[in-house]
């Protein structure tokens, strides 16, 4: 759940910082107002490609960042996390992301840098974001796959089966290595065996790199270190007119006057802390001066060192079958270390495993068939369901000709192909993949007299944002708020064509969600905005002595949230649109709101 946003030189976003709650949140404002900035602001956050131009004209970097808790059941971010080594401070993570106008931008998770990938890929586990322009999820067959067996309950099923699957890949890897020929296998353990013997020749530390770098550097700069630190020793304590001296004289002045006036008693110890400090500082100053010296042969000896990690690494950048592992040089070295270790391990053994591992092969290809046939009957019986049930909202929510269907086929094969293979044997004509023998693509057709087509293809963001709408209505029903979906939803200008009856439907179906997880709506509707828990209103304002325009966002209180009710029906806030208001608010409001009277 996003708890904290904070914004900075964003776009025209001077300064932003705000707090969040869990449930329905709207962010309304007039035309213009920056609501499609804050959004992308978030979407910036959570990994979106961006240029140099949302950097506020005048700002040299535009940052934004974010408190995030974690729902303690949100196994796939948790298991992320923990492959990484990143741990949560009472279940919370704080995000943050900057770009500067030359382009450069860093990326931070608690505090350790990512790629932009690496950002985009944890946070599309706990944030969906949806709007006319950004429904990735909802345009990946692979999250239709997902989608379709968290609706079915298959979550666990599909992962011990990809867990059979990767050992299926792993033996079937190490049967090939084996069948290789022995002039091959012989060759290639040669040159493993001589890396393995290079680098434990070099016995190498971790973090040493980094160590013997501070060195190198205070060696090779050795004569202003030593002149700026004698410089500093003649203020502290090696001149007449030095610090110690002077808190030496100062204190026994003090002494004399306070054994005349009581009075002076309390600034008599703060004097003596000052000189027992002085006096502390420059004892331990005077150690470090007196042990520096300089050694050239030492300096020589670190930057040989150093020169063979960096050789070290550049010759073993990749683990055998990897991709580099870090930029430290000493991690890259060691990772292809334990790699080829393994890799020697199973070419030696391989000749006397080999029926073993085709046995095992035989066998794990045997259990993958059989799970990949029920996963394939319960995702087709289910698919079904989650068409109907998906039709039957949509039609609610504006598209009462709309048809949804999930799409179970084999994989690699086309609509027609399915259907001519129906028949078949399954178990011989099965072609597995990671998550089972299906391809599963959403197919819609939103009009009358249209045939199905892709989802992908539908031109509408509108359209696209109810389909979400309509399939996270499902999963939130499902997955009783937990499971591994995203915990937090934003839908972007979800109001688009619609209005009367249907934006109704489309405000009761955001509020259901919201019972269960936290929703971001960026709306034009005023039945869609009395339905929300938390209202917060955008709006552009000129500030500073050069009156430059600003976006800012304001948690509004229920005196201030009736009048904005008030202007998205009317444009103003006469008397009738805001008994309007009203009446809306109190057939509709969630009595949850935010703020006084």
């Amino acid at each position: 759940m996003l708890e904290e946003l904070s914004v900075r030189n964003y776009a025209l976003i001077d300064s932003l910082n705000l707090s969040f709650e869990g449930g329905f949140n709207v962010l309304t404002g007039e035309t213009g107002a920056g609501k499609s900035i804050i959004v992308g602001a978030l979407g910036f956050l959570l990994g979106a490609k961006a240029d140099t131009d949302v950097v506020r004209s005048g700002c040299d970097e535009a940052g934004v960042s974010a408190v995030v808790s974690l729902n303690k059941v949100s196994r796939e971010a948790l298991e992320w996390l923990k492959a990484r080594d990143i741990e949560t401070e009472d279940d919370r993570l704080v995000i943050r992301r900057s770009l500067k106008t030359s382009g450069r931008t860093s990326i931070y998770l608690q505090n350790i840098p990512l790629t932009r990938s690496d950002l985009a890929e944890f946070t599309s586990l706990i944030f969906d974001l949806h709007g006319q322009h950004a429904h990735e999820s909802l345009l990946k067959k692979e999250s239709h796959r997902k989608y379709l067996d968290r609706f079915a309950g298959l979550e666990d099923e599909t992962s011990q089966f990809n867990a059979f699957f990767l050992e299926l890949a792993d033996k079937r890897k190490i049967l090939e290595a084996s069948l290789n020929s022995e002039r091959d296998r012989d060759t290639r353990l040669e040159v493993l065996t001589y890396a393995l013997e290079e680098i434990d020749k070099a016995v190498i530390k971790n973090g040493e790199s980094r160590a013997l770098e501070a060195e190198a550097q205070r060696l090779g700069d050795f004569e202003k270190l030593i002149s700026q630190v004698n410089m500093a020793a003649e203020s502290l304590f090696d001149d007449e007119a030095s610090a110690l001296v002077q808190a030496r004289r100062a204190k026994n002045a003090m002494d004399n006057a306070a054994a005349i006036d009581a009075d002076l008693a309390p600034l008599l110890q703060r004097m003596e802390n000052l000189y027992y400090e002085a006096e502390d500082l420059s004892g331990e100053f005077r150690s470090y001066r007196d042990g520096l010296s300089y050694d050239p042969n030492r300096l020589e000896e670190v930057e040989e060192r150093l020169a063979l990690l960096y050789r070290l690494k550049k010759k073993y950048a990749r683990a055998p079958g990897q991709a580099p592992v870090s930029e430290n040089a000493e991690e890259v070295i060691l990772a292809y270390r334990e790699s080829a270790a393994a890799e020697i391990e199973n070419l030696t053994g391989a000749g006397e495993n080999r029926e073993k591992l085709k046995a095992d092969i035989s066998a794990l290809e045997k259990e993958l068939v059989s799970r990949a046939a029920k996963i394939s009957a319960k995702r087709k019986a289910e698919a079904a369901k989650l068409g109907d049930r998906i039709t039957a909202i949509l039609s609610r929510l504006g598209m009462p000709k709309a048809r949804f269907s999930a799409a179970v086929r084999p994989k690699g094969q086309a609509e027609g192909q399915a259907a001519a293979n129906a028949g078949a044997n399954a178990g011989a004509n099965l072609r597995l993949g990671p998550w089972g023998a299906d391809d599963v693509e959403f197919m819609i057709s939103a009009n009358a007299g249209e045939p199905e087509r892709e989802l992908a293809r539908i031109a509408s963001g509108g359209e696209l944002s109810r389909v979400m709408l309509a399939i996270k209505t499902i999963l939130s029903d499902s997955d009783g708020g937990g499971g591994d979906s995203p915990d937090t939803l934003v839908f972007d200008e979800i109001d688009t064509g619609i209005g009367g009856e249907v934006a109704l439907a489309v405000g009761e179906y955001l509020a259901q969600i919201g019972g269960r997880k936290q929703i971001f709506c960026v709306t034009h509707l005023a039945s869609i905005a009395v339905r929300a828990d938390n209202h917060l209103m955008v709006e552009k304002h000129l500030a500073g002595g050069e009156g430059r325009t600003v976006t800012g966002v304001t948690v509004l209180s229920k005196t201030e949230r009736r009048r904005e009710i008030a202007r998205m029906l009317a444009g103003g806030a006469d008397a009738a649109a805001l008994a309007h208001a009203d009446e809306l608010l109190t057939k509709y409001g969630s009595g949850r709101g935010k703020g006084g009277s």
